[in-house]
């Protein structure tokens, strides 16, 4: 068993806070808020020994980099979102059910993965208020004058 390291007890804090998969990158940036002189390196070698221990799970995604989820979060079955402009990855609790009808005839489904691309609230809500800010004030009607 490994020892418990200040890196790794931050990389878990940080994965466990967050509730979605992160990519190396974020756990970095958020780990550096407790142990600023950490690099990718050390997160890199870290996030081995944890899966390696069971802590963590890894996220693949098609065409993407892993991401890296608490095991306790992966242990039940779950899809994912990501947003396609910030590229942020969210748990997608639920699913739609039995598969089977769209596998080939003859074939068996073992396991399926889903995942679901689109824009997260917080980008929904930026794209809206970039919205409001471009869209023309509409001009008030001069009014006539009163004539009696």
């Amino acid at each position: 068993m490994e020892r418990s390291t200040r890196q790794r007890t931050a990389i878990r804090t940080v994965i466990d806070a967050a509730a979605r998969p992160l990519t190396p990158q974020e756990i970095l940036a958020g780990v550096r808020e407790t142990v600023s002189e950490i690099g990718i390196a050390t997160i890199y070698r870290n996030l081995k020994l944890l899966i390696d221990d069971g802590t963590i799970q890894t996220v693949s995604l098609p065409g993407e980099n892993a991401r890296y989820e608490m095991s306790h979060a992966a242990h039940h079955h779950h899809h994912h979102f990501h947003c396609v402009p910030c590229d942020r990855v969210f748990d997608v609790e639920g699913c739609p059910g039995s598969m089977d009808s769209l596998a080939p005839a003859g074939f068996e489904i073992d396991r399926h993965e889903l995942t679901l691309y689109g824009v997260c609230a917080d980008c929904a809500a930026e794209r809206a208020a970039e919205r409001a800010k471009a869209a023309p004030v509409p001009k008030r009607r001069a009014r006539a004058p009163k004539t009696h």
